[in-house]
């Protein structure tokens, strides 16, 4: 239920109506202008530092750093699972296949799995990836396509103190960095000595120490990712926190490798799909050789597997070579075996006396290790469909993003898949190449109570008062994250004209069915979704003050009162300029008085001004106070001249507005979607300025409209 929609009058009574609900919304001033790199530089600082800050504490105090929000070892469940119970199998009273649920034996701290432990051993390298038990493929294969630009995951790894086991990293969501810092413990799949069946203790002679050192160190102990080589722990520590920042380790089954190259890096992805190619020379010469220095590449083909390749698994491209006239692709399986067995694959008819001499060039060398070489040709016809990210960050980038996003509700199925629903204006100061990116929020956290629906989404660019689109999106995949279009603008106005369409989500979880989650664990998936979409320009916090966090940060050296008298005096100077501007009286008379009397009433009068009736916490009408009481009259009986709109209301000192009713919920409104547009642009262009409408607030414009 929308503001407007609050304030529901009594049968007789004076109804209100009030102004529509906001459906323009200017440019956030903390999103416009941030230099890519800039941002970039000032995460890794803040986290470096808060890193150093808890390093130092734990050696004062003789101890390992222990995360209290994401402890392995005394928290295990909130970390592995999901939200549905073990024993849970119905959603919305259908029965679904029972869970997987991830059970790994024990935890240890690196130190009790690895004698010396070592983050990186000679650097990253593709070759080290090994997945585990955890169906995340798509991840794994995003780090090892990252790990043939040089530096590139060190820089996102950001900082550690290994003999204090404390490790912070970075990862970009929605459109800002986040610091993600997590300690040293790791699931294992070899358990206890005393949980062993007694057969298998007799096999280690009843030696528990035997036990430990043989069976319960290394790298096969570990039960998710880990590095093919003993004692690197850089793989299994990314992937935790990874997983933290999902909220558990069960989120990161299934995805897309180029969204994870988007998570780790702050890059933008596209989808390519190879029978769509116009020009295959081109694409070469401008794509794919490009590979390493501005964008990374993944591929993968639906179906069964074909030539020792997997169907529905992600792959990484790890260079692309023109050698003596032939076109050649270097990529990598994340599990570290399984590879093509077409041409030029390991041992084939292709290698010769001659053709040896093309391994060193190529980097490569045979062996069950996962990596293989394709020629183009092969590469085309094998795979469906290619990912590529482009990194903004890239030596001599110079971008600068604006971003603005909004909750956009759209009318319920049945109905038109047609444009209109909202749409974003973007203001180019200066000629410059732009990147348009329409996004909807990172939902893996919350995914279960995130919509009803899977969106998808497409849009057309047009100048300001031009019938003629200036470009309209390819769209290869349809459900993904983000689409993007890259496109030059001259100085000027433009608009984006988004569509939107929807699917059902077949694993989302209704109210009815959320008692059979554990309440710890929907009480973060809930707080996470409030964070991420307190991101809308039109967020109503009112509608989550019982499920927003509140940050550490602006709590730290303040009692509650403190807080308190803060945030009243940061009220009152931010709306006091408001105030001025657009006193009560222009802001009442911009309201509507109808009074509507039944058949057999008294007309209304206008000799005196409607009495609006007080409402007990029952919602039935009561008899007015006694006039002779002025504090009863004050309080529970208020002339209804014209009521201030509640969201102006919600921006005025307490003084002058009146008092707000209780909003309906509306939390997992199954119409709703937010949405964000970034746009990228050169930084001696100057910072594009993004505006946002919405549809649903002018109804009554669209319902006049002629088609």
């Amino acid at each position: 239920m929308f503001l407007y929609n609050i304030l529901k009058p009594s049968s007789g009574a004076a109804r209100v109506i009030p102004s529509p609900v906001k459906a323009t919304f200017s440019q956030p001033e903390d999103s416009s202008g941030l230099a890519v790199s800039s941002e970039l530089d000032t995460a890794l600082r803040e986290c470096t530092e808060k890193v150093d800050r808890i390093a130092n504490e734990c050696r004062a105090k003789n101890m390992k750093f222990r995360d209290v929000e994401f402890d392995l070892e005394n928290d295990r469940d909130i970390c592995l699972n999901g939200l549905l119970l073990p024993d849970s199998n119905t959603v919305a009273g259908n029965i679904i296949q029972p869970l997987q649920l991830l059970q790994p034996p024990d935890v240890l701290r690196v130190t009790e799995i690895f004698e010396n432990p070592s983050f990186f051993v000679d650097g990253a390298d593709s070759n080290d990836i090994v997945q585990g038990e955890l169906g995340d493929c798509w991840f794994l294969s995003a780090l090892a396509t990252m790990t043939t630009k040089k530096g590139l995951i060190e820089k996102f790894c950001v900082t550690r103190h290994e003999d204090v086991g404390i490790y912070g990293f970075i990862f970009f969501r929605d459109d800002h960095w986040v610091s993600v810092i997590i300690d040293d413990q790791l699931f294992t799949n070899i358990p206890k000595f005393e949980e062993l069946h007694p057969s298998f203790k007799i096999y280690y002679g009843n030696d528990k120490e035997l036990y430990n050192k043989s069976a319960r160190r290394g790298n096969h102990s570990l039960c998710f990712a880990k590095s093919s080589t003993d004692g690197e722990t850089w793989v299994p520590l990314i992937e935790k926190a990874y997983a933290k920042l999902h909220g558990d380790y069960a989120s990161l089954v299934s995805g897309f490798s180029s969204e994870a190259i988007e998570d780790l890096t702050g890059g933008i992805s596209t989808f390519i799909r190879t029978k769509d190619i116009f020009d295959v020379d081109k694409f070469w010469t401008e794509e794919l050789m490009s590979a390493t220095k501005d964008r990374l590449f993944g591929c993968s083909f639906a179906g069964s597997g074909k030539n020792g390749l997997i169907g529905n698994h992600a792959y990484s491209v790890l260079r692309a070579m023109q050698i003596n006239g032939k076109r050649f692709l270097v990529l990598r399986n994340p599990w570290g075996n399984s590879e093509w067995t077409g041409a030029w694959s390991d041992g084939s008819k292709e290698w010769n006396a001659q053709t040896f001499e093309l391994l060193p060039i190529l980097e490569h060398s045979f062996g069950n290790d996962g990596q293989f070489v394709m020629e183009y040709s092969d590469f085309l016809q094998c795979w469906d469909e290619i990912e590529r990210t482009l990194l903004l960050d890239a030596d001599g980038s110079n971008w600068i993003s604006s971003s603005h996003w909004l909750r956009v509700n759209t009318r319920p199925l049945p109905s038109a898949w047609t444009y209109g629903d909202v749409c974003f204006t973007i203001s180019i100061p200066h000629r410059s190449s732009a990147i348009i990116v329409l996004s909807q929020l990172d939902t893996r956290y919350f995914k279960r109570i995130s919509s009803p629906y899977e969106w998808t989404f497409d849009f057309q660019l047009f100048k300001r008062g031009e019938s003629l689109p200036l470009g309209t999106l390819p769209r290869h995949r349809f459900y993904s994250r983000s689409v993007n279009l890259e496109v030059v603008l001259e100085e000027g106005e433009y608009i984006v004209h988004v569509r939107l369409d929807r699917r059902p989500n077949s694993k989302y979880i209704y109210d009815e069915d959320r008692l059979a989650c554990d309440h710890r664990k929907l009480s973060r998936v809930r707080m996470a979704k409030a964070f991420s979409q307190s991101i809308a320009s039109n967020f109503r916090k009112e509608q989550w003050a019982d499920t927003l966090g509140v940050p550490i940060e602006e709590l730290a050296g303040l009692d509650l009162e403190d807080v308190q008298k803060r945030a009243a005096e940061a009220h009152k100077m931010n709306t006091a300029q408001q105030v001025d501007e657009q006193p009560v009286e222009a802001v009442a008379a911009a309201v509507q008085i109808v009074v509507e009397t039944d058949s057999d009433s008294a007309p209304a009068t206008t000799e005196e001004p409607a009495v609006a009736k007080p409402i007990e916490e029952s919602g039935k009408d009561v008899s007015p106070a006694d006039p002779n009481k002025a504090d009863d009259r004050a309080q529970q009986v208020q002339p209804q001249a014209a009521p201030i709109p509640i969201a102006v209301a919600a921006q005025l000192p307490p003084n002058l507005a009146q008092p707000e009713p209780e909003p309906e919920e509306d939390l997992d409104d199954e119409n709703a979607v937010i949405l964000g547009l970034r746009v990228y642009t050169d930084k001696e262009a100057g910072a594009a300025v993004i505006g946002g409408q919405l549809r649903y607030e002018m109804e009554a414009a669209f319902a006049n409209m002629v088609i």
